[in-house]
């Protein structure tokens, strides 16, 4: 069944330049879209090295503080039981002895309480020490979930740019009657059909030769090109058969035809643009081949 009352042709002069800049335009979101999941992922392993090496910092700290306040500690234990013994001593001598027995005693205890005002200043300091790096390591982290945040927000506009171009595009009724998958009408929508990956897509660029191009598992042949009515006739050679003419065929019009490997669901040729020696479009086949 022909199509050629459902597609308009498409103004020459324009179709020249209209869908390389689609087809461009794109590329570039394609582009950009890789661009900002690779940017996420190198962002979120930024992140992940920071925490893992802010923990490491941490505990580092946390055990040479350990270590250093347990040597204090024991330090600060001998000085107190020195004291309790000098003081213990002073109280069973003479007066002469006694007097120096106390003052030893006084020393020590000036001592530990000089060390034990060492320690809570040493202990103050480990503190201070690791919530200056908690707190660093923090605003690093900040700023690095900042820029997954930004790129995640760039990734899903991209993304709805994508999803906004599938949904424009229509399913409609090849030449053999079978409703097509959704149809690509420039480059730009061929892209988002190839992102979208439920159907194989080769793009085709034939121009009127007298030798047969391979496209994918089958043979093309361009037989004539009609640039004022935008039409093309065109050859199919498939599984070495003898060729198949579809005649008279509409720009934007799925072509369609079986293979022994395409199963229930047809090959769909779509030609995009046709110029005065060439036809420019893609070939669609099924993403799983199977015996029919």
């Amino acid at each position: 069944m022909s199509l050629t009352s459902t597609y308009a042709p498409h103004p020459p002069q324009r179709s020249g330049l209209a869908i390389p800049l689609l087809t461009g335009g794109l590329i570039a979101l394609v582009a950009a879209n890789i661009y900002l999941y690779v940017q996420l992922d190198h962002l979120q392993t930024d992140m992940t090295q920071k925490v893992e090496k802010l923990t490491a910092t941490v505990a580092g700290l946390r055990d040479a503080s350990s270590v250093s306040t347990a040597a204090q500690q024991r330090h600060i234990d001998a000085l107190k039981e020195e004291l309790a013994n000098a003081r213990a001593q002073s109280r069973s001598m003479s007066s002469e002895a006694k007097v120096e027995a106390q003052a030893h005693a006084d020393q020590l205890a000036r001592q530990l309480e000089a060390e034990e005002a060492k320690m809570q200043q040493q202990v103050t300091g480990q503190i201070s020490e690791v919530n200056q790096s908690v707190t660093a390591a923090n605003a690093k982290i900040a700023d690095v979930s900042t820029d997954v945040g930004a790129v995640k927000s760039q990734a899903a506009m991209t993304q709805s740019q994508l999803d906004k171009t599938i949904a424009d595009l229509k399913s409609v009724t090849g030449d053999l009657g079978v409703q097509s998958g959704l149809i690509a009408t420039n480059g730009r929508e061929l892209q988002a059909l190839k992102l979208k990956g439920e159907r194989n897509y080769f793009d085709i660029k034939l121009g009127k030769t007298k030798k047969p191009q391979r496209v994918a598992d089958i043979t093309l042949l361009v037989k004539s090109v009609d640039y004022k009515h935008q039409k093309y006739t065109i050859s199919v050679i498939a599984d070495d058969k003898p060729a198949a003419e579809k005649k008279d065929k509409s720009v934007n019009e799925p072509v369609q035809f079986y293979t022994s490997k395409s199963g229930h669901t047809p090959y769909e040729l779509v030609i995009n643009q046709v110029t005065k020696d060439q036809i420019v479009g893609y070939l669609a086949t099924p993403k799983d081949i199977s015996s029919r």
